[in-house]
């Protein structure tokens, strides 16, 4: 990843049509997804036109410069090395990212040949890497000998499908599946700990553990440093919080600093309602576009943040929040482009998380 977890350049000679069938890429694709767009080109530009005042100000000595008006804004900043904090961060809120240029970077890339043909030279000698397809001007069966997927360049909606299954392969690929039970609540409401409360033949971690693990590459138990002692003899690998004070954030903060490139797969432990199939409809119906996937409850509307998939793609936007002191995940959902499920089993959202509540399960 370059500027985005989910990029894709588009590459050719000057003249092959690059813009031209990114806009219609665009166009395809925006009515489900938030696209942006990134140029690089040979040639200087200029936004802040001399005489303007962006212009004098940046004259005067002003490093960065950001003009705005009621619809758009553009940051101006000096080019020094290659470096993309800035641009990650700019795109970060948004699914996917065209790039049109930058050949000679490792980005996946859609090769546009134009009717000379001679960029394929390119890709021959290995000038140009990191080929997913070829986009062509006549008929794809031309081109069998280079044993990747071509498409012809009017065929829009082919290649949309192509970019967005390229995309989210290639980055499941990227990012293990790991699952994380939430284990280190103080429980001030029930008077004992959750987690070792038996509704099952195992008590709620065991059980908990178990359901994920069905699904999940590797399993974790997040809790607070003092608790440890009581969780290893589950002999089930532990990740203590480095965020402290903070509630659930810091469990799946921690976890994502233990491992920023996974999924991961949070569980509170006070759902003894869940079952295996609500855990196969998250992980199977996820969105790795999106920054999480998540039940939406039937009766309040509002998405249960303890029962959600995290893509990577959430940390860099958690981590500002917590630095803003916004600490929590439900609002963190609602501000958020989050992808929404709607539950098979709606009991497996009710949490028991006062001893009234226990009680009323136990008897059922």
């Amino acid at each position: 990843m370059l500027f985005h977890p989910f990029e894709i350049a588009f590459c050719g000679y000057s003249g092959s049509g690059k813009t031209t069938l990114i806009a219609a890429i665009v166009r395809h694709l925006s009515a489900r997804l938030t696209i942006g767009y990134y140029k690089h080109g040979c040639h200087r530009f200029t936004v802040d036109h001399e005489g303007k005042d962006s212009w004098l100000i940046k004259q005067a000595g002003a490093l960065s410069v950001m003009i705005s008006d009621p619809e758009k804004k553009a940051l101006i900043f000096p080019q020094t090395r290659p470096d993309f904090r800035h641009e990650r961060y700019l795109f970060s809120g948004l699914d996917m990212l065209l790039v049109e240029g930058l050949k000679e970077l490792p980005l996946p890339k859609l090769v546009l040949v134009d009717r000379e043909r001679n960029i394929l030279e390119l890709i021959s000698n290995d000038s140009v890497t990191n080929v997913a397809a070829l986009v062509v001007p006549d008929d794809p069966a031309l081109y069998t000998g280079f044993n990747m997927p071509v498409f012809h360049r009017d065929h829009i909606a082919a290649l949309a499908a192509f970019i967005e299954r390229f995309l989210v392969t290639h980055a499941s690929k990227a990012s293990a599946l790991n699952g994380l039970v939430l284990a280190g609540g103080r429980s001030l409401r029930m008077g004992r700990d959750k987690a070792l409360i038996a509704y099952h033949s195992q008590n709620q971690l065991l059980h908990t553990a178990a359901l994920l693990q069905q699904h999940c590459h590797q399993l974790f138990v997040s809790c607070r440093e003092e608790q440890a002692e009581t969780y290893r003899p589950f002999k089930i690998p532990l990740i203590t919080d480095s965020y402290l004070g903070i509630g659930p954030m810091g469990g799946l903060l921690s976890a994502q600093r233990a491992d920023p490139a996974a999924t991961w797969v949070v569980v509170a432990c006070d759902l003894p309602f869940l079952d295996a199939g609500m855990l196969r409809q998250l992980t199977k119906e996820r969105d790795p576009m999106r920054f999480a996937t998540a039940f939406r409850h039937p009766d309040s509307g509002k998405l249960e943040p303890l029962l959600a998939c995290y893509e990577p793609k959430s940390r860099h936007s958690l981590i500002e929040r917590h630095l803003e002191g916004k600490n929590s995940l439900s609002l963190f959902f609602e501000e958020s482009r989050i992808k929404a499920l709607m539950p098979k089993n709606s009991d497996a959202l009710q949490n028991i998380n006062d001893p009234v509540s226990q009680k009323s399960i136990c008897r059922s």
